[in-house]
């Protein structure tokens, strides 16, 4: 990936694994927007970005995307990186139409026009899989590491967030399977797998940074 062009770095990652937060300090350090569920969801609710709404945007302004984005999410933005999200609100599980998931790979695709981007999840290594200059990361941890941060996050018990997990990862997978027609497991969908395991979010970010640089 060539960060002196236009890029997209996608981020998937194993929910508990901290590849949230990787993803937003590497939007940080790198200067570009950082796209994730909750802005994309945003934009769906708060201009009814549905797939017919979408086509009619694009009808009326070229760059339908770049007036309102650059309203809610400026470059970069505490706010827009989603510092200081709380975990609730990233996770639950969605039942997903294929009509918004249309909308989703709209909306990601316009972002990419804008210009650089990181984008967290939203099964960007299979939208993005045709753009010319890309980096897709997985980031994964063991499950031990991965209750022990739910516990700490959401005050949960070990059995409640060994479930959440279990159900969101399945979630997920089920999502891919659908849509990409992968399982999000498979190595090959990525130039870069990490384990989490041992490493704050500011190392793992910073092993992404020297695997570029």
């Amino acid at each position: 990936m060539n960060t002196k062009e236009p890029f997209v770095l996608t981020i998937s990652r194993e929910v508990g694994s901290g590849g949230h937060t990787v993803g937003s300090i590497l939007a940080q350090k790198l200067g570009v927007r950082y796209c994730d569920k909750l802005l994309v969801e945003t934009l769906e609710k708060q201009f009814n970005l549905s797939k017919s709404g979408i086509e009619k945007l694009k009808g009326e302004k070229k760059n339908w995307l770049a007036e309102i984005v650059s309203k809610i999410s400026p470059v970069p933005s505490a706010d827009a990186l989603g510092l200081d999200r709380k975990y609730s609100q990233e996770f639950h599980i969605d039942v997903t139409t294929d009509d918004i998931y249309k909308a989703e790979v709209e909306i990601l695709n316009g972002f990419a026009e804008i210009g650089s981007c990181v984008v967290a999840g939203r099964s960007g290594f299979f939208v993005f899989k045709n753009h010319p200059n890309k980096l897709n990361v997985f980031i994964t941890a063991s499950m031990p590491y991965r209750i022990s941060r739910i516990m700490k996050k959401q005050g949960l018990s070990e059995e409640s967030a060994d479930a959440l997990i279990k159900g969101i990862d399945q979630a997920r997978e089920n999502y891919i399977q659908r849509y990409a027609g992968v399982s999000r497991y498979d190595a090959r969908n990525y130039d870069l797998v990490l384990n989490a395991d041992g490493h704050t979010e500011e190392q793992l970010a910073d092993i992404i940074l020297s695997y570029i640089g």
